[in-house]
């Protein structure tokens, strides 16, 4: 039977070489730009939100319990970091977050849909209760925070970048027992993909990143991550 991950989300590690910093590494500054990260409590989420903080950016850290976010507040700058406790699968969630960005630092330049759940087990072990939540937090969060952000974005007229963490289940190779993941994973990439085409002419950029197994709570719900 499938198994509950920890959190609203995936997980990473970033690792720098020492003596670069974030803009050396990555080819663009970060210093003052707004960031809206969802599922920032942990995991790729929170390693995001810190090293824009650490490139000098301004971050509205999301996440669906405040617990997540207490460490990331301690660790912090607290000029540099505002926090917003919400379920992603609320549209008012999205429009929060934008609103706390622009309360508190006056724009917003870029958002990251990182929040995410998954069970993993065959077709048939999912509750319908299971298989909602997938969709309603993978793929409605997902379109909630897109909305939210290019109104925004088109409010200052100056652009922005939408940022979606999908997985690499969602690119045609979903492993076994992990099927309707697989589908909502699927959806953000190709959500990705139409919205780029459909804003990039406004200067509003869609990055899809899809990261491969990492071995941390959520992804390790199964025991699939071993020795």
């Amino acid at each position: 039977m499938s198994q509950n991950p920890t959190k609203h989300e995936e997980s990473d590690t970033t690792t720098r070489a020492e003596g670069t910093s974030a803009t050396d590494q990555y080819g663009r500054s970060l210093k003052d730009t707004v960031v809206v990260v969802t599922g920032a409590g942990g995991g790729i989420g929170g390693a995001i939100a810190r090293l824009v903080l650490q490139g000098g950016g301004r971050v509205v850290a999301g996440d669906l319990r405040a617990e997540g976010l207490r460490q990331l507040q301690q660790d912090s700058d607290e000029n540099r970091l505002v926090v917003s406790v919400g379920d992603v699968r609320d549209e008012s969630t999205a429009d929060e977050l934008i609103a706390a960005g622009i309360r508190a630092f006056g724009r917003v330049d870029s958002v990251v849909a990182n929040a995410a759940i998954g069970f993993y087990g065959g077709v048939l072990d999912y509750s319908a209760d299971e298989v909602s939540l997938m969709v309603d937090v993978n793929v409605k969060g997902t379109v909630w925070l897109a909305r939210a952000a290019v109104r925004q974005f088109r409010a200052q007229g100056d652009g922005g970048d939408i940022v979606i963490i999908g997985s690499v289940a969602g690119l045609l190779i979903g492993g076994g027992n992990e099927a309707v993941y697989a589908a909502t994973k699927g959806a953000q990439i190709n959500l990705g993909y139409a919205l780029d085409r459909e804003l990039r002419a406004e200067g509003i950029r869609i990055t899809t990143i899809a990261p491969a197994g990492v071995n941390t709570a959520f992804a390790a719900a199964d025991g699939r991550l071993r020795g």
